[in-house]
């Protein structure tokens, strides 16, 4: 398995690239967590502190295509700079806010403009992709990517957490600024790795590319499973409460995240011959076939082994859909492309939280599991929708993608 990830390093810049693309992403999972942490502390409301920190990622999920929109037209040199000021200085302007016990109305002004934050994730993906289009390498950076986006989402909450409870309630939030400055410094430093810009000629449409049935249809399968991700975080959390072992809840949710960590790396090693749009279609049945089994968990064993096989799955479906973009969108909008599936997910994670916290609070955990299942047949229904616009889509573009 070690000489796929061996040759994908071997071109110049990318154990570099790679690094400061780790270091630049941890600030996302860091910073909802982060800010509700704070205001719970400060202010006492688990309400504001949800509303705020809803807003930063909703900000984010909205503005981050947008941003990557103009990397594409302008390069990531010139836009990444701005867009990092403007966020960290959202952040800092947060804590101001919180120190100086300003109105509440100040919190969410600043939290939309920490919205701005790039999209680490879509950025380093285009650099793997320009230095690796058309070869056999590029799924497996994409496999990489994938694990390295499960690493920051286990360690970025806790360290927020630990950061804002041991030392000074503002610590995460702040440390997330200083990590989002330093990550991106190091990143636009990579310039051997940016993605050339490419010439946007008159065919090239203008108009979002959610305006593509397969991008529109990607982005809403990608918000399906991030309903399931929030559903499982929240869901585990009430269910080891209610058996009186409330931190198991972390073995569970590490088990979840094992799981997609370990079929990433290995679904990187692999080079599957069927069509993208076929391996697409497997993933989906298998992730709405893995949630079945939590309806049936009767103890923390039983829901750490489901969710652990519901996790197996997580990982090669979203490489297949990263894939699926790269050859569907135009060169010059790749990096938009990937965002919005990225947005996809984080507003799925964040509608899936909200809503199976409802449904536990109403109907107890059982009903929490049923919603992923619910969203694991979303995103089978997704797949088969996206099949025909795939197919006509993959005929229509050269073939220079990284799977026949």
């Amino acid at each position: 398995m070690a000489t796929p990830y061996r040759e994908l390093f071997a071109a110049p810049g990318t154990v570099g690239l790679a690094l400061a693309g780790l270091l630049a992403r941890l600030p996302l999972p860091m910073t909802g967590i982060g800010i509700i942490t704070l205001l719970s502390q400060l202010r006492g409301s688990y309400a504001l502190a949800g509303a705020v920190s809803a807003t930063f990622v909703l900000t984010y999920a909205l503005l981050s295509p947008q941003v990557s929109r103009w990397v594409d037209r302008h390069g990531q040199g010139r836009v990444l700079p701005w867009a990092t000021a403007a966020s960290a200085t959202g952040l800092l302007l947060l804590l101001a806010c919180t120190v100086l016990q300003a109105p509440d109305w100040t919190l969410f002004a600043t939290a939309m403009l920490a919205g701005c934050m790039p999209s680490v994730s879509a950025m380093v993906r285009a650099r793997w992709t320009a230095i690796h289009r058309g070869r056999p390498y590029l799924q497996t950076a994409y496999s990489l990517e994938t694990v390295f986006d499960e690493v920051t989402f286990i360690a970025g909450p806790p360290l927020a957490v630990g950061l804002s409870v041991a030392i000074w309630p503002q610590a995460g939030v702040l440390a997330a600024a200083l990590l989002l400055v330093a990550g991106m410094v190091a990143l636009v430093l990579q310039r051997g790795t940016e993605p050339p810009l490419q010439p946007i000629d008159g065919a090239t449409p203008r108009r979002s590319l959610l305006r593509q049935p397969e991008i529109r249809l990607l982005a809403l399968l990608m918000l399906a499973m991030g309903v399931i991700v929030g559903t499982v975080d929240i869901t585990s959390v009430a269910f080891a409460e209610q058996r009186g072992q409330p931190l198991a809840a972390s073995i569970v949710l590490s088990a979840y995240a094992m799981g997609s960590c370990v079929a990433g790396l290995l679904f990187g090693a692999l080079k599957p011959q069927a069509p993208l749009r076929l391996q697409l279609l497997l993933g989906a049945a298998a992730t709405a076939l893995t949630a079945l089994p939590l309806l049936w968990v009767g103890n923390l064993p039983s829901l750490a082994v489901a969710v652990l096989v519901a996790g197996l799955f997580f990982a090669p479906t979203m490489i297949v859909a990263m894939a699926l973009v790269e050859r569907c969108v135009p060169a010059s909008r790749l990096t938009e492309g990937m965002t919005w599936l990225l947005a996809g997910l984080n507003i799925g994670v964040g509608v899936g939280a909200a809503l199976s916290g409802r449904l536990v609070d109403a109907g107890g955990v059982r009903s929490g599991f049923v919603l992923a299942l619910c969203a694991g047949s979303i995103v089978l229904l997704m797949a088969v929708f996206a099949q025909r616009p795939l197919h006509r889509s993959s005929s229509s573009v050269p073939a220079e993608g990284i799977i026949p």
